[in-house]
């Protein structure tokens, strides 16, 4: 697994690789009829079922390449076409592989209900064709969304029989996927301990497998845990190891998050100095690839950790920064944090006038 599609690293969450030809595993929504002896199957030539067959493996593959591409309704369109010509021709086992990646579709389009639906029906079809994979991954997709759904009892009891089918096969990518998402629930409940026992043994096997992109993933979900307690020299040892294998990946988003983190964290603990560095290494990154949002962010967490210290003419020049970027973006609340924040550090200095002058310049976008 070493390409970053292997794992879907949005929402902090690690999808179960599946043991098939594709690429990606994924999932789907509610399919209401069965396949009795009246089915469309039962009455199709062998000519029209090639065709079907040819037709369905089509549109899965379209539909998977549309997902891998991010463009999810199309490809759960597509996917859906393939389910119904599957179903016409009775084959069982496409079709639980065809509503397991739908599945996935809709969890990456944050449809949870949806996901859900299709996971049952897929848990069906694969345990009456005795297919281990799939019910690992249904029950992999169903932990998660029960999670995102807050129904976190459920999400353990699907996780933890998903974790049990990973050991049964041997499959230590699943186990790295099952033991951090189990990790990810618990910290939603609050049980930050238990979370962090599980993500330690999630990253333990991910570094077996020399995996950098599972392994930035579950380093990023221990350092939050950490950072949950408190725990903030904690955090940052693996927030620090963290960001280091995400700038080896180039993996932007992943490492102004972190960067974001450290600097928090830092932050927290007192330690300023290092908390500019963070910020201002996260501020470079998001000049370097016009990411204007994370750059307005970073201008005023620099104006903060330089308040601290005592510096306001340093902060002044970063607020001012904010500001005009701001107002660029047409972003009116950040515009008028930048603004109180300006009239502050210029109380502190001394300066009123040019305190009076941002609270002038505030005033008429309040009224």
């Amino acid at each position: 697994m070493s390409k970053g599609g292997c794992y879907n690293i949005s929402k902090n969450t690690v999808p179960l690789q599946l043991p098939i030809t594709f690429l990606k595993p994924v999932k789907r929504n509610t399919i209401t009829h069965e396949f009795d002896s009246g089915s469309q199957a039962e009455i199709l030539s062998p000519q029209e079922s090639d065709e079907h067959l040819s037709e369905a493996s089509k549109l899965l593959q379209q539909g998977i390449k549309q997902q891998q591409a991010g463009e999810l309704i199309v490809a759960i369109k597509s996917l859906q076409q393939s389910l119904g010509l599957f179903q016409a021709v009775g084959d069982l086992q496409k079709q639980a592989q065809v509503l397991s990646f739908l599945g996935l579709v809709t969890y990456s389009a944050g449809d949870y209900k949806g996901t859900i639906s299709y996971c049952q029906q897929c848990m069906s079809l694969s345990e009456e064709t005795s297919n281990l994979a799939l019910q690992m991954q249904a029950l992999s997709h169903l932990g998660n969304a029960y999670r995102h759904l807050n129904n976190h009892q459920k999400a353990i009891e699907f996780l933890e029989k998903c974790l049990k089918i990973t050991q049964q096969l041997q499959d230590k990518r699943s186990q790295v996927a099952a033991l951090n998402n189990l990790g990810l629930v618990y910290k939603a409940s609050g049980n930050f301990t238990q979370a962090i026992e599980y993500q330690q043994q999630s990253l333990e096997i991910v570094r077996e497998l020399k995996d950098n992109w599972g392994e930035e993933q579950v380093l990023k979900n221990l350092g939050n845990a950490w950072y949950a307690l408190n725990n903030y020299p904690k955090a940052i040892a693996y927030y620090e190891q963290c960001v280091v294998i995400s700038r080896s990946l180039k993996n932007v988003r992943s490492t102004s998050q972190v960067l974001k983190n450290l600097g928090n964290a830092c932050y927290a603990l007192g330690d300023y100095a290092k908390t500019i560095k963070y910020y201002e290494d996260r501020l470079q990154l998001a000049k370097e690839t016009q990411d204007k949002r994370s750059e307005e962010q970073s201008l005023g967490s620099l104006g903060v950790a330089c308040e601290a210290l005592g510096d306001y003419n340093k902060a002044i020049t970063y607020y001012e920064e904010r500001l005009q970027l701001a107002r660029n973006i047409k972003d009116h609340r950040s515009e008028e944090q930048a603004l109180a924040s300006l009239k502050v550090a210029c109380y502190a200095l001394g300066d009123y006038a040019k305190a009076m002058q941002y609270q002038q310049e505030t005033s008429p976008n309040n009224s």
